[in-house]
This record gives C-alpha cells, sequence and structure tokens, in this order.
C-alpha cells in the first residue's frame, strides 16, 4: 500500500452502540485502520442504546481517526420506515463522497446494499457485500415475514432478485459460513460464472476472551455471590434468546442433565427478562432454585463463562441457518470450554467435530439428549485443543487479516 490512505464508506443498519456493533463491527474497522484505511461510518442507532453508549464510541472512534455519522433507526410503520431511512442513507452518502471521495462502500447486510449497489453504479467505486446471513429468508424461516401476506411476499421477492444482483456485481461478496459458500455457487446467476466470495465467520476478540485475565479470586467472589457451589455443574448460555434460539430444547436437556447431576444449575448470562426464563422452567418442572439468570457487561462475560462446566445453545435448523455463524460459539472455545450445539446450523457442527470442542445433538429427542450428556460427563475434552480451534477459526487478528485481504483484491 502506498503512504495514502484509502477512504472506506461502511455502511450499517446495525448500530455502533449495538452490541452487535461493539463485538462484530467496530474490532475490525479499528484494527483495518491500523493498515492504512480511512474509515468513515454511517450506521442507525436506536434512540436507547444511543444515549446510553454514544459517548463511549465516540471516543473509541476518535482515537482511532475513524469519522462516523449515526443517523436514527425508524421502526414504525414497517416497510416504508426501511425505505426512509434507505432514503436518508442515500443522500447522506451521495453528500459525504463529494467530500472524501471513497474507493470503496463496504455493506453490511443486504439493507445497506442497496445503497451499495447504486454507489458503484453512479460513482464507480468498488462495492463489498458483506452479506452476512441470508437475510431475507431469514425472515421467512423466523416468521417475522409471512408469505401469506400479499406486502411480505412481494419484499421478499424483490430482496430474492436484488440478492442475486448484488452477488453479480459486488467486486467481492462475503458471507460467514462455508456452507453458505457452498449454497451460493450452487445457485444461477447470470452474468459471473465465477463470483469472488470470501469465508469470514464471526470472530472471537481473544485479548478479551482470554484465561490470563482471570484470577482465582475473582471466579470464586462470582461463584459465592451467584450462589454456586463447586459441586454444582453449571451449563451455560450466553445472550439474548429472541427467534432463533430454543429456549424449550435447552431446558429440556438440562432436565436430563438433573437426572444424572441433582446438583446442576442452568446459568443464564442474559439481558433477557428473567421472569420469561423462570416461567418456561416452571411449565418443564424444573426447580427455580436449578435456574441463575444474571446480566453482565460484555468485559465481565469471559468470567461468568468460567464458572461453566459446558455452554449450550440450540438454534433452529432452517434453510437461512445454514448462512449463520454464532458468535458465542468462538467466544466459549476461547475460553476452552465445550459447546452443546444441535446439528444443521452453519458450520457449527463441523467446528466441533474438527477441533473435538463439544457435543453435537442430532435432533431434539429425549434418547440423543441423553446419549450427549452421557458423552458430555464421562468425557474431558482437551482445553488447549479446544482455544487452538478458537485460534484458529474464529481468531479476531485473522479476520482482520481476511478482511485486508479482500480490500486489497478489490483495489488491484
Amino acid at each position: 500500500m502506498d503512504g495514502k490512505l484509502k477512504e472506506v464508506l461502511y455502511l450499517s443498519y446495525d448500530g455502533m452502540t449495538d452490541p452487535l456493533g461493539q463485538s462484530q463491527v467496530l474490532p475490525y474497522i479499528i484494527g483495518l485502520s491500523k493498515e492504512g484505511y480511512r474509515f468513515t461510518i454511517i450506521s442507525f442507532e436506536k434512540k436507547e442504546k444511543f444515549e446510553e453508549s454514544q459517548t463511549e464510541i465516540r471516543k473509541l472512534l476518535s482515537e482511532n481517526n475513524i469519522i462516523w455519522h449515526p443517523l436514527s433507526y425508524t421502526k414504525w410503520p414497517p416497510i416504508f420506515s426501511t425505505v426512509f431511512d434507505l432514503l436518508r442513507l442515500r443522500n447522506k452518502t451521495a453528500s459525504l463522497h463529494k467530500k472524501r471521495k471513497f474507493v470503496i462502500v463496504h455493506c453490511r447486510s443486504y439493507i445497506t446494499a442497496l445503497v451499495g449497489q447504486w454507489m458503484k453504479q453512479k460513482f464507480h467505486i468498488k462495492f463489498v457485500f458483506d452479506m452476512r446471513g441470508f437475510w431475507a429468508d431469514e425472515r421467512v424461516d423466523g416468521n417475522i415475514w409471512k408469505l401469506s401476506n400479499p406486502v411480505f411476499k412481494v419484499v421478499y421477492q424483490f430482496f430474492k432478485r436484488k440478492e442475486k444482483q448484488f452477488l453479480e456485481q459486488a467486486d467481492y461478496t462475503i458471507c460467514l459460513t462455508h456452507a453458505a459458500k457452498k449454497e451460493i455457487e450452487s445457485w444461477e446467476l447470470v452474468n459471473r460464472t465465477k463470483m469472488p466470495i470470501a469465508v469470514i465467520p464471526c470472530c472471537v476478540d481473544m485479548n478479551l476472551f482470554n484465561l490470563q485475565n482471570t484470577t482465582t479470586t475473582a471466579l470464586e467472589m462470582l461463584r459465592t455471590r451467584l450462589n454456586l457451589s463447586k459441586n454444582d455443574y453449571v451449563l451455560s448460555y450466553l445472550g439474548s434468546l429472541g427467534t432463533w434460539y430454543m429456549l424449550d430444547e435447552m431446558l429440556d436437556f438440562f432436565k436430563e442433565l438433573l437426572s444424572q447431576k441433582p446438583l446442576a444449575k442452568f446459568l443464564f448470562i442474559t439481558g433477557d427478562n428473567p421472569e420469561l426464563i423462570q416461567q418456561a422452567a416452571i411449565k418443564k418442572s424444573i426447580p427455580t432454585d436449578s435456574v441463575v439468570i444474571v446480566k453482565s457487561p460484555r468485559s465481565e462475560v469471559p468470567l461468568h463463562l468460567l464458572l461453566s462446566d459446558s455452554c449450550i445453545f440450540f438454534i433452529k435448523p432452517s434453510y437461512s441457518k445454514m448462512a449463520s455463524s454464532p458468535t458465542k460459539q468462538g467466544e466459549i472455545m476461547a475460553l476452552g470450554l465445550p459447546v452443546v450445539c444441535n446439528a444443521g446450523v452453519g458450520d457449527t457442527d463441523y467446528v466441533v467435530r474438527k477441533y473435538d470442542s463439544g457435543f453435537v445433538v442430532q435432533d431434539f429427542t429425549i434418547a440423543s439428549y441423553i446419549t450427549q450428556i452421557e458423552q458430555m460427563l464421562s468425557e474431558e475434552l482437551n482445553k488447549e485443543k479446544i482455544i487452538q480451534g478458537a485460534t484458529d477459526f474464529y481468531s479476531l487478528q485473522n479476520g482482520i487479516k481476511s478482511y485486508q485481504a479482500v480490500y486489497e483484491k478489490v483495489m488491484l
């Protein structure tokens, strides 16, 4: 690279004050800004999160010479609010381009790619389509867009057409899983026989999720505060539950674990409403004192996770989920902890098998749970091997290098 900084416009419909923006956008941009790129970010911020975190985010970005133009996220009415946001985004990008002369527009997911595609056509700048998952199919699989509703059917069909155009017209596409890349390459796309696609999973900050940061004293103090005993077998769940995570099935798994380990505890590290989790547990006849729910700031998540013997996440398997990369998998593995997950979601079970980093249930039956619980309680997995797997597959430094390689290729 020459001495002149390359101007990159980064567009995100997720906010930088959202947890997702802080864990899965900013670390990459900060890393890339040290490699000769000057970033301008336009993101859509939700009012409450923005008021809570904007000072901290502004300081972080200023320290790294990153320009930020936050726009307010419009939620209502559906569809029309998104069109309104898109018009604002398009106007903002055009005015900024006059001043900064961007060489790359990097679009996170499908909404912002509509503007990225337009910028490529109008200003002839390089367009990076960071598709994340199969967004339109996720909306249908998650019952957010019901195709029985003619409006949602039209919107879905529109985005499936645009998805094809983004893939054909992008100078580079980035997806999260090898399963998604293989699927895309099987699609009939007209204008290009070979599309440049890079696989970059959701990465983990190995400096934050690091065993060396935790002292035995801090761990014991937290254990006492949460009323956990060293004799308890602790199964944990990290993050919000939302549309895709299968609370009932995870509680069924825990109930089977309780039958073999009566002192087991299910630790939820989440900002979700504790009452919803407790009510679901009560319906399963799980004792309330076996379920522990705690909200943790991101900086203390590793400490909370390290109370665990193993960590579980079940995700609804569906067509769109082959393109998903759960952030929590890398974070759990970085601490040397075993994962309990289900098959059929992105590269999740492939990673578990490759690095011997946990246990995979093939289906959501009691028999399948019992098989994996017996293995889980009898096998001691190699902590160092699990951490090495996180380093190989999920490390933030590898992710930054992969993004840098994409940028260098599109700049040729």
